[in-house]
């Protein structure tokens, strides 16, 4: 893992949350995308080398509707960039980790994506993000 791509904050609404965390950044929100298949919306924030992910739920099936409901907002995920998401699953895999999807999946901000179960995190999910790159 070469270093925290991102903290994600599941939060109720976005519009409200973004305006807070401009002021709060004293910067502007750089990107808004849908993800449709998490029933998701996000916006993102780059504060030095740090990225802030702002996750609200579009439906109630969302793991981010469930984990308001359960926990209210707050953050939900901390994210690592590495370089072959591929062998980092295998390499966690070997090592009694449980991930939540067998293979990458899509995520927002241009990422492969894979998660791991936060019961072997200390109740922390962790995401696990490489950039996609086009040819």
């Amino acid at each position: 893992m070469n270093k925290i791509e991102h903290i994600g904050i599941a939060v109720k609404d976005l519009d409200k949350a973004v305006s807070i965390y401009e002021q709060l950044l004293n910067t502007s929100c750089y990107k808004t995308e849908m993800v449709a298949s998490e029933y998701v919306n996000t916006a993102f924030f780059k504060t030095g080398e740090n990225k802030i992910e702002l996750l609200q739920a579009t439906a109630e099936e969302s793991a981010i509707a469930k984990f308001v409901e359960k926990k209210g907002e707050g953050i939900h995920h901390i994210a690592f960039a590495v370089d072959d998401i591929l062998a980092e699953m295998e390499r966690l895999k070997a090592n009694g980790f449980v991930l939540l999807n067998e293979v990458p999946k899509k995520g927002a901000d241009n990422k492969m994506v894979c998660f791991v179960h936060p019961k072997n995190t200390n109740g922390v999910l962790i995401e696990l993000c490489q950039e996609i790159k086009w040819t």
